[in-house]
């Protein structure tokens, strides 16, 4: 039991930094859009990705394009890659696996979130709030989608695409 308090104690996540690597915003009907009468639709496309930046330290970036569409002309497209660097030391293999692809973009998306809200106001749209998103469920899936009927690995985990 000393043993068990001592490995819990020595495990490590700690927030570094959080930054926007990337935002892009463009409205390529601007300003005849904002005179017309639209319905749009919008659709949310996420990704996220690791890389060891030094040992124990990896950044996460969480890669998120929204794109508003009335009909087929595009009225919006923002991109964002919301990183952050993040301390994981003392966690299995697994475990690590586990935060990264899902503890750490869950972590990140509210700042993503807010952004894009804020950046779809500034150019002119209503603003936009994105849903919460269940990070562990996704990646839950992820897991499941690289597994074949038999529960043998298809893939090796990789962090949400």
């Amino acid at each position: 039991m000393a043993e068990e308090n001592r490995t819990n104690s020595e495990k490590q996540l700690v927030l570094q930094k959080i930054y926007i690597k990337d935002l892009s915003f463009e409205s390529p009907r601007s300003p005849r859009v904002f005179s017309s009468n639209v319905s749009p639709q919008t659709k949310l496309n996420i990704k996220s990705s690791a890389s060891e930046v030094a040992p124990d330290t990896q950044e996460v970036t969480l890669a998120l394009t929204v794109e508003a569409v009335d009909e087929d002309k595009t009225l919006f497209i923002l991109e964002i890659e919301q990183a952050g660097l993040f301390r994981i030391q003392g966690y299995s293999a697994e475990e690590a696996k586990m935060l990264i692809g899902s503890y750490c973009p869950g972590t990140l998306y509210p700042f993503a979130r807010e952004a894009i809200s804020d950046v779809i106001t500034r150019g002119g749209f209503p603003q936009l709030l994105l849903q919460p998103i269940n990070f562990d469920a996704l990646y839950a899936q992820v897991l499941k989608d690289r597994t074949d009927g038999n529960g043998e690995s298809v893939q090796p985990p990789q962090p949400i695409h």
